[in-house]
């Protein structure tokens, strides 16, 4: 830790004296409201004195300030606007030939008199993506289909994200992907976590953050991360949004949300609500086949499932902000969330010897009740030292996650002449909870000539208790079945510190961090009656460090390359350590494995990129020890279980093309091709898979005309491979329209999802032992959908405090 304190004290020192070297006049100063409040995000521009040509322009930072740097000497103007406010311009003024720093007293800007929100007109359009040292930014508003399905559905059109048939999400091939909500973790992943995404609106969501290479600041937990930036409100007076959205496939579904703001001097309250229904309806096949080590066919399966589900969620999120004085701003935040989901599904099994003829057909069905809760609290402090931006924010969270669900199930068996055989019928009781706190601190610290250091501290605590009670059903009455039951509690404490750099020269740039890690887990089986209980426990702690450089190839900074390394950590998922044996369908399973170990992956990253038009990326990443859901045949039985059984590695290029055909036309073009290679040993026989892929997206943009617009979305999907998992290419096509109305307060759309309905997944699992394993799916994807949005309310100038979503912890999602 020291020697990485000392070395960034030396970057930076050996920066300031280089600086000291070149001759430049500078001119700073700050920006602030008749409150006396910086205001950010201010449009700064130095003109000449004789013809107001623009010589510099620039924004001003989260404090109001800004620093010009003038290469000639001359006569100057100094011009300064703001959203909603009166311009600034000033006197003329000479910057001679000797140079000199000059300061500006502040500039302070009148609100413009009679800025209710119905005067203003807004004529531009935020760009699809955006790019930033360390992350790709997703104007999420700029897509037009996003109001008219659900939040993990506009993650399916984001270029480099997938989604597979399980809501598993990946991001540019890299798995174990944490997703975060306005920078703070759901402690979710698995079903919990696509579950929760469609329940959420995508009328909720403002942006999303792609980080491929995380820095010290983030988490070591997890691959890339995706954070989810929600809407608000950054004016003050009162304002609000609703949306309402109705589609319809084989089932129906809806999607609501309101979103309120209020905003005064001293205090901003903010809130949003939803009501959601989705519904489902997929059908599955799954054929497998079982041989004698000559290659003979012995026995097969054929298994086909029709599942029908339907969900109804209520969600609201309220918070406060309350300037105690100048510099110290406290907030709180609650939210809570409530869901009632109930799943049916009805398989027919058929058994099949040597012959292509069933000797005997089983049937049954799944019927799944329960209700999942979610109550979560937020506390968090902002003071600011100085107005340039010295500064130290810390949060405290609690989350707790409840559920309370019912699986009964029921199957038969009926020989070649239809003579009913065996009959069974079971019940599970699945009650579980996870609580999570968590306590953070962070300090930032802005040096001279554009550097920067910033370091923190986190401590968080997870524990999750999970509960299945198995009972048969001989004379319709339960009966406690023991050796079939688990009561597993699982505890893990991680604590971590960093330290993070930065620095920009006029060319180059440069951010290194380093971040260490303590990892507690205990694992506690109680058993029972039949199952005799079991405990294990690990400690381990590792140092994580990151490095980020970018340097622009010309002055104007049109072209630029940057380079990145990261060291990550994948813990084992809460549930992926549970050996409970899980109920499928009669011939199939799921279980978890508690001596999986975590998996360590090094990440580099070469891109180089011109304006916002075109980016090219390779990256590299080396998994070992890698986490895996493995198949194993046992006689007719598929059993899946988490194993660490391989490496993993990891070779893409992307490419990403935004640029306008046509005056009314933006298009968006995102390729990608890869290789991956995974080898190791699994059950005693040896693994080695490679594969080659590659995947395209493309996102059409059409402006009508001032009222009318249009959207063109269409992907493909090569063959690719997940450990074992081998899935066949895809594509879909997706279509929006979208008209302005109430004096372009309102808009309607129009969305027709999955066209041709080839949405679906054919996978087949390879290296197993003497038996092969396909499925195919085929989800309720091709829908029509019409949403209505309307914003209200009156606003007059700019908010006062910038909110610091990314302060509070960033800890991975793993409940699930």
């Amino acid at each position: 830790m020291r020697t990485i304190l000392l070395f960034l004290f030396f970057i930076i020192t050996v920066s300031d004296l280089m600086a000291q070297g070149r001759f430049r006049a500078t001119v700073s100063g700050q920006i602030k409201d008749i409150q006396n409040e910086p205001v950010s995000g201010a449009t700064v521009n130095l003109l000449m004195a004789g013809d107001s040509t623009v010589v510099i322009r620039l924004t001003s930072g989260n404090n109001g300030s800004f620093e010009l740097k003038v290469g000639s000497p001359g006569i100057y103007l100094l011009a300064v606007s703001a959203i909603s406010m009166e311009p600034f311009i000033s006197l003329p003024f000479t910057i001679d030939s000797a140079g000199k720093k000059l300061q500006w007293p502040a500039i302070i800007l009148r609100p413009q008199k009679k800025t209710a929100l119905k005067e203003v007109v807004v004529t531009a359009k935020k760009p699809l993506l955006e790019y930033d040292l360390d992350k790709t930014i997703v104007n999420v508003e700029s897509m037009i289909g996003a109001a008219a399905g659900s939040s993990l559905e506009v993650l399916e059109k984001t270029p480099g994200v997938t989604v597979d048939n399980n809501g598993e999400i990946t991001m540019n091939g890299m798995q174990s992907v944490t997703v975060l909500i306005d920078g703070r973790p759901t402690y979710m992943s698995g079903r919990d976590l696509a579950a929760y995404l469609r329940s959420l609106p995508g009328s909720l969501l403002e942006k999303i953050e792609l980080i491929t290479n995380p820095p010290a600041k983030y988490d070591a937990n997890g691959g890339a991360l995706i954070n989810i930036k929600l809407k608000k409100k950054r004016t003050q007076g009162y304002a609000g949004s609703a949306t309402h959205n109705s589609n319809i496939g084989k089932r129906y579904r809806t999607y609501n949300s309101i979103n309120l703001n209020y905003l005064n001097r001293k205090i901003n309250y903010f809130g949003n609500f939803s009501y959601s229904r989705y519904t489902e309806r997929n059908q599955s096949t799954d054929d497998r086949a079982f041989f004698t080590t000559g290659g003979q066919r012995t026995t097969a399966t054929k298994v086909e499932n029709d599942n029908d589900a339907r969900s109804d969620e209520l969600s609201a999120r309220l918070g406060m902000d309350y300037n105690l004085n100048k510099k110290t701003t406290l907030g709180i935040i609650l939210n809570g969330t409530t869901r009632k989901r109930n799943d049916g599904s009805e398989y027919i099994t058929q058994m099949f010897s040597t012959n292509d003829y069933p000797d005997s057909t089983g049937r049954g069905n799944n019927s799944t009740h329960g209700r999942w809760e979610q109550l979560g609290a937020n506390a968090n402090m902002q003071h600011r030292f100085t107005e340039k931006g010295e500064e130290i924010t810390a949060d405290l969270n609690y989350i707790r996650y409840n559920n309370r669900s019912t699986q009964d199930l029921s199957n038969y068996v009926e020989d070649q002449s239809g003579q009913l055989g065996n009959i069974s019928n079971f019940l599970y009781r699945l009650p579980y909870s996870t609580d999570v706190f968590t306590a953070r601190m962070d300090y930032s610290l802005p040096l001279k000539n554009k550097a920067s250091f910033s370091t923190g501290l986190k401590s968080g605590l997870v524990k999750n208790n999970h509960q299945s009670d198995y009972y048969s059903i001989p004379d319709n009455k339960p009966v406690p079945d023991y050796s079939k039951s688990n009561h597993f509690i699982y505890r893990e404490y991680i604590h971590a510190l960093y330290v993070n750099g930065r620095k920009d020269w006029k060319r180059f740039g440069l951010q290194l961090g380093l971040r260490w890690e303590y990892t507690q887990t205990k694992g506690n089986q109680l058993g029972n009656e039949a199952v005799a209980p079991s405990m294990f426990r690990r400690n381990y702690h590792s140092f994580f460090p990151s490095f980020f450089t970018s340097y622009k190839l010309d002055s104007a900074g049109k072209n630029s390359l940057a380079f990145s390394y990261a060291r990550r950590i994948n813990r084992p998922g809460y549930h992926q350590l549970n050996p409970f044996l899980f109920f499928i369908d009669q011939y199939s399973y799921t279980t978890g494995n508690p001596m999986l170990n975590p998996t360590i992956a090094n990440r580099i990253e070469l891109n180089w990129r011109y304006k916002q038009l075109l980016t090219t990326r390779l990256m590299y990443e080396r998994q070992d020890d890698g986490i895996a859901n493995a198949t194993q045949i046992d006689k007719n039985t598929q059993i899946n279980r988490p194993e660490n059984f391989a490496a993993r590695d990891l070779l893409a290029l992307m490419v990403n093309l935004s640029f306008k055909p046509a005056k009314w036309w933006n298009m968006n073009f995102h390729i990608a091709g890869a290789r991956f290679s995974t080898n190791g040993k699994l059950y005693n026989q040896s693994i080695d898979l490679q594969l080659y892929t590659w995947r395209t997206q493309i996102q059409n943009q059409f402006s009508i005309s001032k009222t009318w617009s249009a959207e063109l979305y269409a992907t493909y999907h090569a063959p690719n491979i997940n450990f074992q998992t081998y899935v066949k290419s895809r594509y879909w096509i997706n279509t929006a329209v979208q008209k302005k109305v109430l004096k372009n307060k309102g808009s309607i759309k129009l969305n027709l999802e999955d066209i041709f309905h080839s949405m679906g997944t054919r996978e087949e699992n390879r290296g197993l032992v003497n038996a092969y394993s396909f499925r195919t799916n085929d989800p309720d994807t091709r829908r029509i959908a019409i949403s209505f949005s309307y914003n209200f309310g009156k606003e007059t100038f700019s908010r006062k405090r910038k909110y610091n979503d990314d302060a509070a912890d960033e800890l991975k999602e793993r409940a699930q």
